[in-house]
Formats: structure tokens, C-alpha cells, sequence
């Protein structure tokens, strides 16, 4: 009785840590900032079937599905949100990942306007996607041949990320087809300096080489 007694204690001691690691609920933004984008989103789904009015749930959701490629689901979740209430409609997080499966998706209208609805929201605080929606907008002027309001954007963007060299090859890139070419120059030259190895702002420099002679 007394060994029967004991392994039952013993049982209960190794055993219970152990059915608590396996019954322990996963942090779904723990599971995204790994890199366990697919395991992020299954947990995610399932916390919104058990409440479908947390927010937190979606954002992650979204923002797994864009990492993970799934820009279609990141869109349809990204709207169910803005459904939830008025101040998801509004929520800063869903606006700029929305905006970014739009993007991806080739929705330039769309996406420019969400862009632009994130920057008036929000301001360039560490941990904002500042920086980054106005280069998702500048790659959306590239797209729409407006080169001007392109190089307005990843300006701005490089203002407050300028140590980002595909960022600087971008603004070449625009200002070299808005046949700017000295500042096409200084932004390829920029990017260089970052990534020597950066073969788009190599080329960039070599093609408009011949129009710098001219000055």
C-alpha cells in the first residue's frame, strides 16, 4: 500500500509538469517574431473561434499570412476586423498590414490609401511601420510610372530607416526615370556604400553613366 502510495506521488510530482508543458496555450506573437509563421496562424485562427472580437488575434493573424506568402487570406482577415467595431475599423496595425496585402495583391488604389490613412495615424516612433508604408508607397508611384511622388516617398522613407540599401536603390531607380541623374547617382552610391555587393545600384550607376558626362 505504502509503494503503491509512492509511485503515485512520484507520478503525480514528473507527470503534472509535464501535462501542463502540453496543455500550456501557445503565444501566437511569440510563434510570428520565431519565424513559425504557419504555426502562428493556426493559433490565431483558433483563438478567434473561441472570441472573434479580439483584435489581437487578427493583427497577428495578418501579419503571419503576409509573411507567409498568403496574401489573399491576409486581405480577408485584415476586412473581418474592420467589421469587429469602430475603433478596429480604425486600428492603426490592421490598416498598414492591410494595406500590405493589397499591395502584394497588385491593388495600388486600395493600398495607396491605406498607406496614407497608417502615416496620418500614426507617427515615426520605434516599433511603427512608419518607414515602411512610405515605402510601400513609393513602390506603388514606381508601378504607376509617377516618379516625383515616388521620390518623395522613399525619401521620407530613408529619412527615418537610412541604413536600408534595396531603400536607396529603389529611390535611384525612381530618380533615374524621372531622368534625375545626379540624384539617381548619390542615392545608387548610397546604397553601395551599405552593399558593395548590391548589383541593382551597380548596374543603376552604369546605365546612367553616360548621362552624367554630359553635365
Amino acid at each position: 500500500m505504502k509503494h503503491r502510495l509512492l509511485l503515485e506521488i512520484l507520478f503525480f510530482i514528473f507527470a503534472l509538469p509535464l501535462f501542463c508543458q502540453q496543455t500550456e496555450k501557445k503565444d501566437a506573437l511569440k510563434l510570428y517574431r520565431s519565424g513559425k509563421y504557419t504555426e502562428a496562424i493556426s493559433v490565431c485562427r483558433e483563438e478567434i473561434e473561441e472570441n472573434n472580437k479580439n483584435i489581437d488575434s487578427y493583427v497577428v493573424l495578418c501579419w503571419a499570412l503576409v509573411k507567409n506568402g498568403q496574401y489573399r487570406e491576409a486581405e480577408y482577415w485584415g476586412t473581418e476586423a474592420r467589421k469587429i467595431s469602430d475603433s478596429a475599423k480604425y486600428d492603426h496595425r490592421i490598416i498598414e498590414i492591410l494595406g500590405e496585402a493589397k499591395y502584394y495583391l497588385g491593388n495600388n488604389d486600395a493600398a495607396l490609401s491605406l498607406f496614407q490613412e497608417y502615416v496620418s495615424q500614426v507617427s515615426s516612433n520605434i516599433g511603427n511601420r512608419y518607414a515602411e508604408a512610405y515605402y510601400f508607397m513609393g513602390e506603388i508611384y514606381i508601378r504607376e510610372a509617377r516618379f516625383n511622388y515616388a521620390d518623395i516617398a522613399l525619401t521620407t522613407a530613408l529619412i527615418y530607416e537610412n541604413l536600408n540599401d534595396l531603400w536607396w536603390t529603389r529611390l535611384g531607380y525612381a530618380r533615374e526615370m524621372a531622368k534625375n541623374y545626379i540624384g539617381a547617382e548619390e542615392a545608387y552610391n548610397r546604397a553601395l556604400k551599405l552593399t558593395p555587393s548590391q548589383n541593382d545600384a551597380a548596374s543603376g550607376i552604369e546605365r546612367i553613366s553616360k548621362y552624367i558626362k554630359r553635365y
